[in-house]
């Protein structure tokens, strides 16, 4: 019984790592007859494993998809990214009531896994802070973000209830041609076209109320700047969603290594020069806060260009010095 158990365990795992196999080759990675694997695949479907009959020269199986969960088998790995998948969920960061279903998800995989995935998985323990701007962020209902998400990929328009803020208490209706569904620092975004506005706009989930029936279907628009990523960036740095550049930008060269430079450049592009020498280019909204984020780096600082980057360097030097030297010892301070 035992050696029957493992057998349909092992018949099961092939049959989920490859869409076809034919009775031969089951048969042979399994070491056992053509006819043992017909037995044990009737026996899968018993289980409720929708196994059909691939028809053809040698005739095969396949593995659908069926009405309900089956039991499933996962490698070690796949098995440890699911819980630390399902842990990054359950910490509630998107923003959605996902969050729970994760949690008990993540318990009960947890139950069920060997002591040596477990022990690898309470090794990572993830805790989500919140940025102080998202004090006011309201859960997403998971079945808006699947409403949402079905009328996105069949390209149908759409018509919601929208409340803009929390200082309009009258619902907005919109119609739109929805594209793509975000997230942006802890909130769920909808863009898309709208057809009244006749613009691109960016609307927060959490206050889309849906409505029934959707419309006709479209033909999807490009968005501007050629991807979702690169709207999304400017759209939320105050243009128009066609460049992520930001209104100030400037180069210079850091007298430190490439290495030491990027994981603190702030979405700038960094070019090594050598080991000691990297090009740091960085944007800003103004030359000031440009040259102070430059600062910020410990080292001998080259300015390449724009002149406004130099002469907002030589303005923060005239503040420092003029600070240096109003200093006042009796609160602390040296002179």
């Amino acid at each position: 019984m035992h050696k029957t158990s493992s057998r349909l365990l092992a018949l099961l795992s092939l049959l989920q790592t490859h869409r076809d196999w034919s009775g031969e080759d089951l048969a042979e990675r399994l070491d056992i007859t053509s006819r043992t694997v017909r037995r044990d695949i009737d026996r899968l479907r018993e289980l409720g494993y929708p196994i059909t009959t691939v028809k053809g020269p040698a005739g095969g199986y396949r593995l659908e998809a069926g009405t309900h969960m089956p039991p499933m088998l996962f490698d070690d790995g796949q098995a440890v990214a699911l819980a630390v998948a399902l842990q990054t969920a359950a910490t509630g960061t998107t923003g959605t009531t996902v969050a729970e279903d994760a949690s008990r998800a993540l318990a009960t995989l947890s139950q069920v896994m060997p002591p040596r995935l477990r022990h690898r998985v309470d090794l990572l323990r993830v805790t989500a802070v919140q940025p102080p701007a998202a004090g006011d962020t309201h859960q997403v209902d998971a079945q808006v973000l699947m409403d949402l998400s079905r009328v996105i990929h069949a390209r149908e328009e759409l018509r919601f209830d929208y409340t803009p803020g929390p200082s309009t208490s009258a619902d907005s209706p919109r119609r739109v041609q929805p594209h793509h569904l975000v997230t942006w620092r802890d909130r769920w975004y909808l863009v898309a076209w709208d057809l009244d506005r006749e613009n691109w706009r960016t609307f927060r989930v959490d206050r889309i109320r849906p409505r029934t029936p959707t419309g006709p279907r479209f033909t999807p628009r490009e968005l501007p700047g050629g991807d979702v990523s690169t709207f999304i960036t400017g759209r939320f740095r105050g243009n128009d969603g066609t460049t992520t550049d930001w209104p100030c930008q400037g180069e210079v060269i850091l007298h430190l290594p490439a290495a030491d430079v990027a994981p603190f450049a702030r979405g700038g592009i960094v070019e090594e020069l050598g080991p000691h020498h990297c090009r740091l280019t960085l944007g800003s909204w103004s030359w000031t806060g440009l040259a102070a984020a430059i600062g910020r780096f410990d080292t001998d600082i080259d300015v390449i260009g724009p002149p406004q980057l130099a002469a907002a360097f030589a303005d923060l030097a005239a503040r420092y010095a003029h600070a240096a030297r109003t200093a006042r010892p009796e609160i602390g301070l040296t002179p």
